[in-house]
């Protein structure tokens, strides 16, 4: 497979890069910045570097035609204020969910947030983020153009992944390590079974493909 990931020099995306291409699939990361590119080709990735907050439909979607699925795993990250909330997690989602209709990739995974939810009321900037994330949910469960799965880790962690995890529609608050969440979505392209679920994630009891089988009904 052919997997373009969003957001391609992020702490999760890295991870999914090197699992991507450690088992033989073809990892393309868009990144914003070319000195990041050598860090994407030593996990044996190919870096693609354009810019989400500025890029049009159309220049996104040349860079995914071909592609097998697309990941949208970008971020403003924690230390950003509410602008970016809003042309990261917010614009830039859209703009990949739209490319990906118009390059006709129909595999389609999202990274949101648990608590994510286009209603969350609120002006801080986590606020802000919460309903950013939300909105752009919402945004992809509508286009027929695509077979998404939406993925809303836990507290995310730097610890060492235990590849065990739980993932179910709703599992309560807790924490997952972001080495266990690229594994998850390792599994979740490649599971179009998925398709149509809103799934949150944390740690647990069940190896991740086992997990991922389970949600799918398999």
């Amino acid at each position: 497979m052919r997997i373009v990931i969003a957001g391609g020099h992020g702490q999760i995306a890295l991870r999914l890069e090197r699992l991507l291409a450690a088992r033989g699939d073809e990892a393309a990361g868009i990144i914003r910045k070319p000195e990041q590119a050598d860090e994407l080709r030593r996990l044996g990735a190919e870096p693609v570097v354009l810019d989400l907050e500025s890029a049009s439909v159309d220049e996104v979607a040349a860079r995914l035609e071909g592609a097998d699925a697309a990941v949208f795993a970008a971020g403003a990250g924690p230390g950003s204020e509410v602008e970016r909330k809003e042309s990261v997690d917010k614009a830039a989602a859209v703009l990949f969910a739209d490319a990906a209709v118009r390059a006709g990739v129909r595999r389609f995974v999202i990274v949101s947030s648990m608590g994510a939810d286009a209603a969350h009321e609120g002006h801080e900037v986590f606020d802000v983020y919460l309903r950013a994330k939300g909105e752009a949910d919402a945004y992809v469960r509508g286009l027929d153009g695509l077979d998404w799965t939406i993925l809303r880790p836990g507290r995310l962690t730097d610890d060492a992944g235990t590849g065990l995890v739980r993932l179910e529609a709703h599992t309560g608050r807790g924490a997952v390590p972001r080495d266990d969440v690229a594994a998850v979505l390792a599994e979740l392209v490649d599971t179009p079974a998925t398709t149509g679920l809103t799934l949150e994630l944390i740690s647990g009891t069940a190896p991740v493909s086992v997990a991922v089988k389970s949600v799918a009904g398999n």
